[in-house]
């Protein structure tokens, strides 16, 4: 599959860079939809930006230093407020709009001074993937990874398979990521990393007059998000902003971490009264933007030829189904997050080449495409000699980055005639970034509980901000089975054909797994792989 290659528009005002992809500008205020009681305004996507979005058939100006009146009365002009005039009554909206101000990022002290605290205990919880920090924390980190329903989804019918799965998986996996593990030191940096960026927001909060805790919750390594609640209860906190730190919305990283979540906050009297919302996605943050338009300016003049380069986008992909059947809006906001950083480096004069395409993908089933080390053989076919690899869903350094991309795909890419290979560090504690996202919590205090949406529409394509159960309902509420990823079989040695020899594979695993559980009589038995489970 050929990968598409984008060029920036000659104006940087330009919603969208190619014609592969459809992109939608990012909304100023959203609505999930006409059965709500009154209409959501929350600031998940508010304008980050000096520019104007379209926003329910009105200009807003996106400008932070504006009266909110003034943008106020813009929203009433438009045709959707006489669609929603109904629904809510003006002394409802009013009381609804009132801290829209004081969303709207402008300078730090405009910020922290509309932020009213009062006697309230706030937290940030930090929410991460988490990874093995020696050698010997492989094997289970990986169980931990591969035992989530939301990693790898089993038909419910075998969803008892899910741990034993999970159990053989690891155990055959280990060895290779021991390996990949001891190339970047014996140990993933991630909870390092993380650390520093939750004190560095920490400080930032601190100096915008907020003072938070900020407390970090891994998803399949220590510290879990069940030791973070834990601390976060012991602390007596009374309103949580929990923030995942991944740009990009994902069933398989911030959906599975706010399913553990709800599972947590309904089984604890304490979580249940506490106020909390979360910040689902925040690619469009012009912080963040900014933050990773720098780093790629920065490593761009370490070239000789900067103009040359092909600044080459490389995200964690995730299975074809979770996109088109699930409703994953992971590649919509993926490819939104891109145009918008090549907006920004447009402004900076910089117009190079630019590529999006997806890595890590595991096991037999179709991922989202172009694949990324598919994409580099084609570039270098394509005679590109210098690529700057932007590892764009990632704000750490970890085995993805530290090993797959600056190892594997620079090999890779020398092998197939690139001669100048470059990689934009990960955020990290860019202070660009740690400020935004400082903001982005500030941003979100005024509606800690202070809106309700049941009734949000399941499969919104941009949900704002809301409570765990509140953005469930809109990702993935049902879990319905994923179908499978090819329909029609095809003779011949094709893409077809290699993804049935992979089920029919992982049919003769789950038996093969089902005869180890049953008996003590298996392979893995005689050979101590697998435990008695007797």
């Amino acid at each position: 599959m050929n990968s598409p290659i984008h060029a920036p528009s000659s104006s940087a005002s330009s919603s969208s860079c190619s014609s592969s992809h459809v992109l939608h500008p990012p909304p100023c205020l959203t609505h999930a939809s006409r059965n709500l009681k009154y209409p959501l305004l929350l600031p998940q996507t508010i304008c980050t930006s000096q520019k104007k979005y379209r926003c329910f058939g009105a200009h807003i100006e996106a400008s932070f230093n504006t009266n909110p009146l003034k943008n106020y009365k813009s929203f009433r002009s438009s045709p959707w407020w006489s669609e929603t005039q109904s629904l809510v009554s003006n002394q409802s909206l009013n009381k609804q709009l009132f801290s829209v101000g004081s969303l709207a990022t402008s300078t730090s002290q405009d910020v922290s001074d509309t932020t009213r605290i009062g006697d309230d205990k706030i937290g940030v919880l930090l929410l991460n993937l988490g990874g093995p920090e020696t050698l010997e924390d492989v094997q289970p980190f990986l169980f931990n990874l591969f035992a989530d329903p939301d990693i790898i989804r089993l038909p419910r019918i075998f969803s008892f398979l899910q741990k034993p799965l999970a159990q053989f998986v690891s155990v055959v996996r280990a060895p290779k990521s021991k390996e990949g593990y001891a190339s970047i030191g014996g140990g993933s940096p991630l909870r390092r990393m993380t650390d520093a960026q939750a004190e560095e927001l920490r400080k930032s909060l601190w100096g915008k007059n907020v003072p938070a805790k900020v407390y970090v919750g891994m998803r399949y390594w220590h510290p879990f998000t069940e030791e973070a609640i834990e601390q976060i209860k012991r602390d007596g906190i009374t309103k949580l902003v929990v923030l995942p730190l991944y740009p990009q919305f994902s069933i398989s990283t911030s959906g599975s971490s706010l399913r553990l979540l709800e599972n947590i906050f309904r089984e604890d009297e304490y979580l249940v009264n506490m106020q909390h919302t979360v910040i689902p996605s925040w690619y469009q943050r012009e912080g963040y933007i900014k933050a990773m338009a720098n780093l790629i300016e920065k490593e761009l003049k370490s070239f000789d030829s900067p103009d040359e380069v092909m600044i080459f986008f490389s995200a964690h992909g995730v299975p074809l189904a979770y996109v088109e059947e699930a409703g994953d809006p992971y590649k919509v906001e993926m490819e939104e997050c891109v145009d918008l950083i090549m907006e920004e480096l447009e402004t900076r004069k910089i117009t190079n080449p630019y590529t999006l395409a997806y890595q890590s993908r595991v096991g037999p089933v179709e991922w989202l495409r172009p694949y990324t080390d598919e994409t580099i053989i084609e570039l270098g076919k394509k005679g590109v000699k210098s690529l700057l690899a932007v590892p764009i869903s990632f704000v750490s350094e970890h085995i993805e980055t530290l090993e797959e991309i600056d190892v594997e795909y620079k090999e890779l890419a020398l092998e197939s005639g690139i001669q100048n290979w470059g990689r934009v560090p990960a955020l990290g504690c860019e202070p660009t970034f740690i400020s935004d996202l400082a903001d982005a919590v500030i941003e979100s205090l005024p509606y800690v509980g202070a809106l309700a949406a049941s009734d949000l529409e399941a499969r919104q394509s941009l949900v704002p901000l809301g409570s765990v159960e509140e953005l469930l309902a809109a990702y993935d509420t049902q879990r319905k089975e994923l179908p499978p990823p090819v329909i029609v079989w095809e003779w011949g040695w094709t893409k077809s054909a290699e993804t049935w020899n992979g089920r029919v594979a992982m049919l003769a695993v789950l038996l093969l797994l089902f005869f180890e559980v049953t008996t003590d009589k298996g392979l893995l038995h005689q050979f101590g792989i697998w435990p008695s489970l007797r």
